[in-house]
């Protein structure tokens, strides 16, 4: 069975930013790179993604409401969201992860650094959908109380 590449959104206004993120992030990933969250909304209807990188600071709709709006949504209410923005106080960032952003990484960020907490993301929501899976299949997991 031919392993699918997981799929990642990179929602920002900013061309040079998604070229950059497309580039980085091509080599591992399925990489769609978006200028709104006008068009990102669009898009899933068609494209169900592991991860949205989203930046806060764009026209029509900022990042913050695409969250919010995201996470009303049922079917999309579950999909991870990185901010990767270039507002560095504590207030946005307490905000973004509020709303319920998995992470807030500021720009410029190490690539480095960025494609790690993506991997562990990734690989942390893989293992749990296969222990749903399995408990799905075998019942709750005994736990050994004795010690």
């Amino acid at each position: 069975m031919k392993h699918e590449r997981k799929k990642i959104m990179i929602v920002d206004d900013n061309v040079t930013n998604l070229t950059t993120g497309k580039e980085m992030l091509r080599d591992k990933y399925k990489v769609y790179p978006i200028p709104s969250a006008v068009v990102m909304f669009d898009l899933l209807k068609s494209i169900s993604p592991d991860l949205i990188l989203l930046d806060i600071e764009m026209p029509v709709t900022n990042g913050y409401d695409a969250l919010r709006r995201l996470k009303d949504e049922p079917k999309w209410a579950d999909i991870p969201v990185i901010f990767l923005t270039a507002k560095t106080d504590e207030g946005s960032e307490l905000e973004g992860l509020s709303l319920g952003a998995i992470d807030y990484v500021t720009k410029p960020f190490s690539a480095p650094l960025l494609l790690k907490r993506i991997e562990n993301y990734l690989i942390s929501e893989s293992r749990k959908r296969r222990l749903d899976e399995y408990i799905a299949v075998y019942g709750e997991i005994a736990v050994n109380d004795s010690q």
